[in-house]
C-alpha cells in the first residue's frame, strides 16, 4: 500500500470486529508514537495502552462516539466496540505546541494501526475523570484525547459535497459510513 491509499482508506472507524489485536502491533503503535516528532523535543506525552479484554469493556460507557450522529447510530453496540484504547496523556508544563505533539502522536499511531488492517477513532469526547480513575493513571498524567482500536466491521468512504454544501458525515440503511471532503481547488492555494 503506498501512502496515498494508507490515507484514503485510513478513515475514522466506529465499529468493530470482536478480534483481539495482536500485542506486537500495539508494542509497534506505541514505540512509533514514542519515536514521533516533539516539539523542542520536549516529549511530554505519555500512553496508557487498555489490552485486557475485561478493562476494555469496563470503559466503555465512558467513551462517546460519532456525536453528529444519533446515539442509537454512532455508539458502537456491544458486538461492535473496539478491542482495545490508547490514551494519550501528558505530564509536566505544557507549551503552545503541546496539542501539536498530542495530533502528531495520535495520526503516527492511527496510520501505523491500518498498515496492519486495524482501524481506528480518535476520541476526544470521553469522560476522563472516571477513565483515569478505572485505570489508576497517576495523577501526573492527564488524559487528553483517546484512540479507541479494532478490526473495522464496516466501510467509511469519502464522498463528494452535496449541493447544499454540508460536511455531515452520514450512514446509509447498512450502517456504512461516507465523509463529505471538499475539493482540493476549494481548499488550496498553489502560486
Amino acid at each position: 500500500m503506498d501512502f496515498n491509499e494508507l490515507c484514503l482508506g485510513c478513515r475514522t472507524y466506529r465499529r468493530f470486529e470482536q478480534k483481539e489485536i495482536p500485542e506486537e502491533i500495539l508494542t509497534e503503535l506505541l514505540e512509533n508514537a514514542r519515536v514521533a516528532n516533539s516539539a523542542m523535543n520536549g516529549q511530554v506525552l505519555r500512553y496508557v495502552l487498555v489490552k485486557s479484554q475485561e478493562t476494555v469493556k469496563k470503559l466503555q460507557p465512558y467513551f462517546h462516539f460519532a456525536a453528529a450522529l444519533p446515539k442509537e447510530l454512532g455508539q458502537p453496540k456491544e458486538e461492535e466496540q473496539p478491542t482495545a484504547f490508547i490514551i494519550l496523556c501528558t505530564e509536566g508544563p505544557e507549551t503552545p505546541w503541546t496539542g501539536i505533539d498530542i495530533g502528531i502522536a495520535v495520526r503516527t499511531m492511527n496510520l501505523n494501526a491500518y498498515i496492519h488492517g486495524v482501524g481506528s477513532c480518535i476520541i476526544g469526547n470521553v469522560e476522563f475523570e472516571k477513565v483515569k480513575e478505572i485505570l489508576s493513571i497517576p495523577e501526573t498524567w492527564i488524559p487528553r484525547l483517546a484512540l479507541a482500536l479494532g478490526y473495522p466491521s464496516h466501510k467509511s468512504s469519502l464522498v463528494e459535497l452535496p449541493e447544499d454544501g454540508s460536511i455531515k458525515y452520514y450512514l446509509d440503511e447498512e450502517r456504512q459510513y461516507y465523509v463529505p471532503k471538499r475539493k482540493q481547488e476549494d481548499i488550496s492555494i498553489i502560486r
